[in-house]
């Protein structure tokens, strides 16, 4: 009888702490911007035009709401390097951009648009 019950005690407290830590894991990527270009490991380029970008990018607010597993564009920007999976650089010019992102308001819209480039932020 004691071993049902220490097994049972155990099961509830592994469900217990799946019921804390799983809602709190969503998707997206922990993202550095760097003000040198150098140091980028992708050159980004931000459109006005949804449709011209290769990657939909929603800002989460938390760093909770995301998971650096996924890659699908729900980004926090963190405000260390070593926090981050990818660092990005802003550049001004289309040209120089290693990936089109365009930032939506809305977390449902965030995804790729051109699969050929999601291979940049693995």
């Amino acid at each position: 009888m004691r071993h049902k019950k220490t097994t049972f005690s155990a099961l509830c407290s592994v469900i217990s702490v799946m019921a804390i830590v799983v809602p709190f894991s969503s998707p997206g990527q922990k993202i550095y911007s760097t003000t040198y270009k150098g140091d980028a490991d992708v050159k980004v380029y931000v459109t006005k035009w949804k449709s011209e970008a290769d990657l939909v990018v929603y800002k989460a607010k938390y760093s909770s709401e995301v998971d650096a597993r996924d890659n699908n564009g729900i980004w926090f920007f963190t405000e260390y390097k070593g926090e981050a999976k990818k660092t990005i650089y802003f550049t001004e010019w289309k040209s120089d951009a290693d990936l089109i992102i365009y930032f939506t308001e809305w977390k449902s819209e965030a995804g790729w648009q051109n699969k050929k480039r999601q291979a940049l932020l693995y």
